[in-house]
């Protein structure tokens, strides 16, 4: 006898014991708390032919992006891979987008995760899989698209609908639809207080409209539903972080980088992600951070040879270059030419992101300022190839305005930042921007005015 979850997705398992840790860890997984791995492993070890259980584990590990954890991916995957004659219509495309992704194929991976949800549109974990593959991929419009093909199926006495209406307020915040992005996060939060995704896709809506004081408020009126014991925390102090240093209160950002963003060494890369992406924002700045630098590209350097996922390997280079570690940066530059010319989907985001970016880098460290502009002018524009959120990409446009400055360009920095003041008129470092960029237009003319002159 075969059972169905909670939402009535079928399962090939008899057992109640395992299909009851499986919604367990799938709960877990779903707001990012606890830890999911260690809870599916307890019901493997009871019952070790769990097809589903092998699935969850192999999706909860690729969506970490970390080659690190390759070895135990592989091993998830070919234990599913073995129960395939037992494995229901589902859980067989599980297994195939679990093995796509292990091969380097992240956007075949996506797509069978897809067409999971065809057949089974309430199950929770093809969806979230899906999502996030989606966010890795840069794939704003599906972000959105893919929970809305789902959502006829799916109300409020269905087990997690606030989990699925939190992924839809991230895809409608990602393709700038900030009205209803809010509206679905509220009802996402009010269904369920502790949905952090659900309550970062509110705090991005927030970051995009500018309004700092608003999502101090929203973060931090909820910080015992999203920091306590979970995951996914980090990115959402990150996120208080950006408004603090839209505000000029660069003290504080660096409070919640030490206390929140990263308070003890760690390996785990979503994590050093967020902390580069943070120091590099001061970098650009010229706020000075100590010796936080040399530690997040120590924690960085054992991926150097990795090439595993170009957006990762773009953070890593912020780290080497901010050191000033000129054969971390050369390795790294190194392993992406090698990713560049190989094929699966990272190839394509080493060749037309990663390795452009990370050469504007090495060129901004080195004070190369003119090529750093000429490499980020040429790849902004499609940047979202490789993946992540807009906000999160917005730190090449920041190092772009901030190379054109420093290469003496005047004009096209006050140009750059006239986009940015167009859509937030009232940011302060964007003002900032627009006045060192009239200095440097003012700078040039009495130069030239002197040289006629003299």
């Amino acid at each position: 006898m075969n059972l169905t979850d909670c939402r009535g997705v079928p399962v090939s398992s008899a057992s109640h014991a395992a299909l009851e840790r499986l919604e367990t860890a799938a709960d877990l997984f779903h707001g990012y708390f606890g830890d999911p791995i260690a809870t599916i492993d307890k019901a493997l070890a009871d019952e070790p032919d769990f097809v589903m259980g092998h699935c969850f584990r192999a999706g909860v590990l690729a969506a970490c992006t970390d080659k690190a954890l390759e070895p135990e991916l592989r091993h998830s995957v070919e234990a599913a891979e073995a129960l395939w004659a037992h494995a229901n219509a589902r859980e067989r495309g599980h297994i195939a987008a679990v093995r796509a992704w292990l091969e380097g194929d992240f956007a075949a991976a996506v797509e069978r995760w897809s067409a999971v949800l065809l057949e089974a549109p309430r199950d929770s974990l093809a969806l979230q899989f899906a999502h996030l593959g989606d966010f890795y991929l840069g794939q704003s419009s599906m972000l959105r698209d893919r929970v809305a093909r789902v959502l006829p199926h799916w109300d409020a006495d269905v087990a997690g609908y606030g989990y699925v209406l939190g992924m839809y307020a991230f895809g409608l915040e990602e393709t700038a639809l900030y009205d209803q992005a809010e509206h679905t996060a509220r009802c996402a939060v009010e269904l369920n207080p502790r949905d952090p995704w659900a309550i970062h896709a509110g705090a991005h809506v927030m970051e995009m409209q500018d309004r700092q004081t608003d999502g101090i408020r929203w973060l931090t009126e909820r910080e015992g539903d999203w920091a306590i014991d979970n995951a996914f925390a980090f990115h959402n102090w990150w996120h208080l972080a950006l408004y603090h240093l839209d505000l000029g209160d660069t003290g504080r950002a660096l409070e919640l980088y030490d206390g929140a963003i990263r308070p003890r060494p760690s390996t785990v890369v979503l994590e050093l992600i967020d902390a580069a992406a943070l120091l590099w924002r001061l970098h650009l700045r010229g706020v000075d951070t100590g010796a936080r630098w040399h530690e997040l590209a120590q924690a960085w350097a054992p991926t150097v040879e990795h090439g595993y996922y170009a957006f990762n390997d773009f953070h890593a280079m912020m780290a080497f270059v901010a050191c000033a570690d000129e054969p971390a940066a050369q390795a790294l530059l190194a392993t992406l030419e090698r990713r560049a010319a190989g094929s699966g989907t990272n190839a394509m985001m080493s060749r037309e992101v990663g390795l452009p970016l990370c050469r504007a880098l090495e060129a901004f460290g080195r004070g190369d300022y003119g090529r750093a502009v000429d490499l980020l002018q040429a790849v902004r524009t499609v940047a979202q190839r490789f993946g992540g959120s807009h906000a999160q990409r917005d730190v090449i446009h920041l190092t772009l305005v901030e190379a054109a400055l420093r290469a003496g360009q005047g004009r096209l920095a006050a140009a750059l930042a006239a986009e940015r003041s167009a859509l937030k008129a009232a940011n302060p470092f964007n003002r900032a921007l627009a006045l060192r960029a009239r200095h440097a237009i003012e700078a040039s003319r009495a130069g030239a005015a002197q040289a006629a002159d003299g």
